[in-house]
């Protein structure tokens, strides 16, 4: 059980530490809500890591160059972002604002997609990892990771409402985002080789 709780903590954490940064910028973003961001996230975790489940068993092997395709995503709204930043188009302080930024499942599924994508790679790493143990340690892994997930959330979370830094975070988090989106998705295509997908 301890050798299973470590591995599940050490694959997490090497797998996602960028993960911190990207939720740094959607807290940081008065257009996502806490619940949608918290969603988001866990759907987009719990993809990876029911894909994953599932790859293994199946005993599946994806090239690495199409799982790259998902790097299109953080691309995407990041350029989308850019250009509703460029043209006005905010989310304030106002409750109206806010409402129209809860409203629809648009945010939450960004988030999903985001981390989808951002952990595209970690498709590679958790199929044979779980490929090697029993459906018993697969599940209990899959707590661990929820358990992480929320370390996470809490961690950005904390980060972006700390007393000392939170204030630049929020003051410029939202104008960040674009280019660490953006960033993030061409590392993933190139990380992945995607590009020889188009030659």
């Amino acid at each position: 059980m301890l050798g299973v709780f470590g591995v599940a903590v050490a694959t997490f954490v090497s797998t996602n530490v960028d993960d911190i940064f990207v939720l740094l910028g959607f807290f940081a973003d008065p257009k996502f809500r806490l619940n949608q961001i918290v969603i988001g996230q866990y759907l987009g975790i719990g993809a990876l890591y029911g894909f994953s489940a599932v790859a293994s068993l199946l005993v599946l092997v994806i090239p690495a160059a199409y799982i790259g395709l998902l790097g299109l995503a953080p691309i995407y709204f990041g350029l989308r972002r850019l250009w509703e930043i460029w043209n006005g188009v905010e989310t304030g302080d106002d409750a109206e604002d806010h409402q129209k930024a809860s409203a629809g499942h648009g945010n939450i599924a960004a988030i999903a997609l985001v981390t989808i994508a951002n952990g595209g790679d970690n498709i590679s790493i958790y199929t044979p990892l779980f490929a090697t143990r029993s459906a018993h340690e697969i599940l209990i892994i899959g707590c661990i990771f929820a358990m992480l997930t929320a370390v996470w959330l809490g961690a950005a979370h904390s980060l972006v409402n700390h007393p000392k830094l939170g204030a630049p975070i929020r003051r410029h988090g939202h104008r960040v985002v674009p280019f660490v989106l953006i960033a993030l998705g061409i590392l993933i295509l190139y990380e992945a080789g995607t590009a020889r997908l188009f030659w």
